[in-house]
Order: C-alpha cells, then structure tokens, then sequence
C-alpha cells in the first residue's frame, strides 16, 4: 500500500511539474496573459487529485467500506467542484467574460488531472484482494 501512495504522489506531482511548465512555456512563447493564476489552479487539481486516491486507497482497505468506493469516489469529486468554486471564484466567475485561451488553460489541467484520477480510482475499484 505504502508503494502505491507513492506512486500516486510521485505521478501527481510530476504532472504538475510537467503540465504547468509546458502549458506556461505555450503561453509565454505566443504572448497571451490570463487574468488568473495558471500556477493555482494545477497546484489545486495536482493536491486534491492526489488526496483523493489516496483517501481512496486508504479506504479500500476497509471491509466495510470497499463495496461503496464509487460512491465515496462521486461524493469526493463533487466536493473537489465545490472546493473549487470556492477558492476560485473570485479571479474566475468575476471575469465578465473569459476569452479562449483562458476557457482552455482552465479545462487542460481539469482534463489532465481527471483523467489520471480515473485511471488510478478505475484500478483501485478493480482490486480483486
């Protein structure tokens, strides 16, 4: 268990490392701003991406806990929406309108981090212990 936190710490961290220094180079490179921090919002998905595997993880352990994983696995993601409202809510839903480029570096590391989210959750449920 303790190889497979690792590997989850050490994945959402490399793709926050990757992700955000490529994606910042993009934007650096053709000279477009945005009007809010890129580096918060990875770090954002990068920790709370990484929380939940491993809460998820932790609690595969559990016998009693293990039949509803999926349902704890809606429930944290939701609240990662929530969270993300929250802390976001000023530099982004006060914009009166966002321009493309900024609509696309919010759902680049939405997709990045969700996608490797899945994938580890996929392969938690599908333990067979």
């Amino acid at each position: 268990m303790n190889k497979a936190i690792f590997t989850y710490i050490l994945v959402f961290v490399f793709l926050f490392l990757i992700g955000f220094y490529m994606h910042d180079y993009v934007l650096t490179s053709t000279e477009k701003e945005l009007l809010f921090s890129l580096e918060k919002i990875y770090l954002f998905h990068a920790f709370f991406s990484g929380l939940i595997c491993i809460n998820l993880r932790l609690a595969s352990t559990v016998d009693k806990l293990y039949p509803q994983l999926g349902f704890l696995y809606l429930g944290t993601f939701i609240i990662k929406l929530i969270l993300f409202g929250v802390f976001f809510y000023n530099p982004i839903f006060t914009i009166e309108k966002l321009n493309f480029t900024e609509k696309i570096s919010l759902l680049i590391p939405l997709f990045l981090f969700l996608s490797t989210e899945v994938i580890f959750v996929v392969k938690i449920l599908n333990k067979t212990d």
